[in-house]
């Protein structure tokens, strides 16, 4: 194995040398856990932590490493590495921080594109596949919709179901698929370029453990079976993973996401819900909302049946969720300005005193 089969490029390098990283080693965060980091190389694997200097020097948690990173390492025991520099990111895949206002949680960095895996049988849910959508279209990552658990349904069913997402979603690929039988997997595969980093995206229980123990060959996930009582999907993967494949594509397995918040994606939103802020140029007032407004485009796109009621709901749902979290941002900018002035102000006063 070599660099670049972890993803390393030209770009990656010269950075390395234009910040005189030359004399580190180099390594790809694998996981992340509570800051204790796993650091692949192309020889191995070490346990990593972060410098004392990184540390203190950190402004948010997003400068820490996250899975998906590129960081420049030295070794110090047999099987441990201290990190030294992040490497810039070429994409970064993050959600609203869960209980935390106005945060932003990474999920993965540099990844090219994402598998939004969903199964059919059980809570399908559209909504949440253009929520998935509108994270990746804000981090510039080409989203794959995958419909598992095929074998649960009928083939009139699937293509109901592939219709429907069809309708709602535009030029995004699905692929539908089995873990069970393997329907579906070697197309899966063959869409996995050599050198491109891929994640999976969804709820717990809709199978990326087992379809990433189907990709890679081996049992590598712990999986679990579906809750008979609840019919919910038991949270097994709790800390993020990269994995080489075979065919040379490289592939991250997320923690199941109950809660996928909506942060700053305006650019986002206009990729996945393209049609409704096409429309929303014929709107008679420019800062229409599109809920009450006279001679609105998209209320009456939506009244017309142009625009599928559920979509047009979701779209509301995210768009309120974007502006309470810029709003949040906003809101904590001006408190520490003004702590900032208060704690400026105060040193002068005591200055003044002596």
């Amino acid at each position: 194995m070599i660099l670049e089969d972890l993803g390393y490029d030209l770009e990656l390098e010269n950075y390395r040398k234009d910040q005189n990283l030359d004399s580190f080693g180099l390594g790809r965060v694998i996981s992340e856990h509570k800051e204790r980091y796993v650091v692949k190389t192309p020889e191995k694997e070490y346990d990593g932590e972060i410098i004392g200097n990184l540390r203190f020097t950190a402004h948010h948690r997003s400068d820490f490493p996250a899975v998906g990173d590129w960081v420049a390492i030295s070794e110090y025991d047999h099987d441990k590495v201290l990190i030294h520099a992040v490497f810039p990111r070429k994409t970064i895949i993050e959600r609203q921080a869960v209980g935390k206002q106005g945060e932003k949680q990474i999920i993965a960095t540099n990844i090219d594109y994402a598998f939004i895996v969903q199964a059919v049988d059980r809570d399908f849910n559209i909504n949440r596949i253009e929520r998935y959508l509108t994270i990746c279209h804000t981090s510039q990552v080409s989203p794959i919709i995958v419909l598992n658990k095929i074998d649960l349904i009928t083939d009139n069913e699937l293509s109901k179901v592939v219709n429907k997402v069809k309708e709602r979603v535009k030029k995004v690929p699905i692929i539908p698929i089995s873990n069970e039988s393997q329907k579906g997997l070697i197309k899966l595969n063959k869409i996995i370029e050599k050198g491109k980093t891929y994640c999976l995206l969804g709820s717990s229980g809709v199978g990326k453990s087992t379809l990433l123990n189907n990709l890679s060959g081996r049992e590598s996930m712990k999986t679990n079976t579906i809750s008979a009582s609840t019919n919910k999907g038991r949270h097994v993967t709790s800390h993020r993973e990269l994995i080489v494949l075979e065919n040379g594509g490289i592939i991250i397995d997320n923690p199941g996401m109950r809660e996928v918040g909506i942060a700053d994606s305006k650019e986002g939103l206009e990729i996945t819900f393209n049609e409704i802020f096409e429309l929303s140029r014929d709107c008679k007032f420019k800062d229409c909302t599109h809920t009450t407004e006279v001679d609105c485009a998209v209320l009456k796109a939506v009244e017309s049946g142009k625009i599928d009621k559920l979509s047009y709901e979701n779209f509301l749902k995210m768009e309120r969720e974007k502006e309470h979290f810029e709003s949040t941002v906003a809101e904590k900018r001006k408190k520490d300005k003004d702590f900032g002035k208060m704690i400026k102000n105060y040193k002068k006063s005591n200055h003044k005193k002596h």
